[in-house]
């Protein structure tokens, strides 16, 4: 399956996950700590056990307090998810001193591949602020089912694979709570512009 196909078919499943949850419209309101929320409750997001590329366990409870990005890949990805990065790092340098109050995770639906190590070489690549998530089979499956997203690993010829995946990156505000996918397909400034509303 191509690239295109892929980003196709996972924003396809996405959006079918999505209505079958019913989360509809997102809304948002004035926080007290000053950024936008998501005011409507939503079940894509929740409880998660991963761990980083420096080994170090991460959770929801851990990344809550700053907005964040989420994006399922895996490094053998030739070019959803090395696009998907850059733009995420360039989206980075746009905020400017912002850019610490966002944090970016770059989840690995190839676990079997992707160890922590793999993923510290592979995002080397991009923004220091990106960080590689992996761990068993069973916890990525879980994470991706937590976020309503799609994975499936496709066989090619000999023993190599591919993996297809959900290719949306997820914006969830300071408290975990899913608020839409983000378009990256745009001007730096103007994906910074609109991040600014939640930090």
């Amino acid at each position: 399956m191509s690239a295109r196909t892929a980003f196709i078919a996972g924003s396809l499943a996405f959006a079918v996950g999505a209505a079958a949850i019913g989360f509809g419209l997102v809304h948002y309101g004035a926080s007290g700590s000053g950024g936008a929320t998501a005011t409507q409750p939503s079940s894509v997001g929740g409880p998660f056990q991963l761990v980083d590329q420096n080994g170090a366990t991460v959770t929801e409870a851990e990344v809550k307090g700053r907005p964040y990005l989420l994006f399922f890949g895996f490094t053998h990805c030739p070019d959803v998810c090395p696009t998907a990065l850059s733009e995420m790092t360039q989206t980075f340098d746009a905020l400017g001193p912002d850019a610490d109050k966002l944090q970016a995770l770059f989840v690995t639906v190839d676990p079997a591949r992707d160890t922590p190590e793999t993923l510290k070489e592979y995002l080397s690549s991009f923004s220091p602020r990106i960080r590689g998530l992996t761990g068993s089979q069973a916890q990525v499956d879980a994470a991706v089912k937590t976020f309503r997203a799609y994975a499936r690993k496709v066989p090619l010829d000999g023993d190599n694979y591919t993996m297809d995946h959900t290719a949306l990156v997820y914006l969830m505000d300071r408290d975990g709570a899913f608020v839409q996918p983000l378009n990256l397909k745009r001007e730096p400034a103007d994906v910074a512009a609109e991040l600014k509303r939640y930090l």
